[in-house]
């Protein structure tokens, strides 16, 4: 290909995908920028600490956790958990299910899950292979009170649920309008007076911010509810609530003002 056929190529990606200039951008902090200057939000969300998020000491059971990847950190997991087992018959939704394990962690503490995910056509037809299809919800499946959904995150028919939710994860995917788009619909069809939102990757790390997916949240959650908003310490989520916490300006890299023990042990598991 030579290279006005990739200049031209390019152009039509960026013009049907204008997400993709954003990453092209990303290395010179051009969404850092765009935050700062709509938002005057350039350091971040204000970091809690996720044992004051969870009310106390840690002290939980993750399981099942497949050190794979794709996955959540422990922490993460540990904060769904914590969150639900602080709601009485916690309804729990999610969006992005991939191998299941969030919402079959969950699920051992909820009253009731449900977890979408795009259709087996779409994932085909983007491109994945057959065992990669086959792995989705393999963690999850065995669970009677986990409603598995098919459908794009985009267009899915949230009011036709027909109910609220009190715990949200959002893990689909993580380009920006994707997570705006994700957020609005959250807050348009599914949310409650009380209900907490979670967004996997707002970090790369627990010491960086992936600000592409900050521009999402912010753009995608009403604007009265921004100084709801929080960064999870120690994990890689973003979470609303209007429950009040504790909380600084984030700052990389951070001070260890607790460090975690942590049993690991295999368990065989057949699909």
């Amino acid at each position: 290909m030579n290279k006005l056929a990739k200049l031209l190529k390019a152009l039509s990606l960026i013009a049907t995908r204008p997400w993709l200039l954003n990453n092209v951008l990303n290395d010179s902090g051009e969404w850092e920028k765009y935050i700062g200057k709509k938002y005057g939000m350039d350091k971040g969300f204000p970091e809690v600490d996720i044992c004051d998020v969870l009310g106390g000491e840690m002290d939980d059971l993750i399981s099942p956790y497949s050190f794979l990847d794709g996955g959540s950190l422990p922490t993460d997991l540990a904060l769904l958990r914590g969150l639900a087992k602080g709601i009485e018959n916690c309804r729990y939704f999610e969006i992005g299910t991939w191998r299941g394990e969030s919402v079959a962690n969950v699920a051992m503490i909820a009253e009731e899950c449900y977890t979408l995910n795009l259709s087996q056509l779409e994932i085909r037809e983007a491109g994945y292979s057959e065992e990669y299809i086959r792995q989705y919800g393999v963690l999850s499946r065995q669970f009677d009170n986990i409603v598995h959904l098919r459908g794009n995150s985009v267009d899915y028919d949230y009011p036709g649920l027909n109910r609220k939710f009190d715990l949200i994860f959002i893990d689909g995917d993580h380009h920006y309008e994707m997570v705006k788009n994700d957020s609005i619909k959250v807050f348009t069809h599914l949310v409650h007076e009380d209900s907490i939102v979670v967004w996997h990757d707002y970090a790369r790390n627990p010491e960086t911010i992936r600000y592409e997916v900050m521009a999402g949240i912010l753009d995608g959650t009403p604007r009265q509810y921004h100084n709801n908003l929080y960064f999870v310490s120690n994990t890689l989520c973003a979470v609303f609530s209007k429950k009040e916490w504790p909380s600084r300006t984030f700052s990389s890299p951070a001070n260890i003002n607790k460090v975690f023990n942590v049993h690991l042990r295999s368990i065989p598991f057949e699909p």
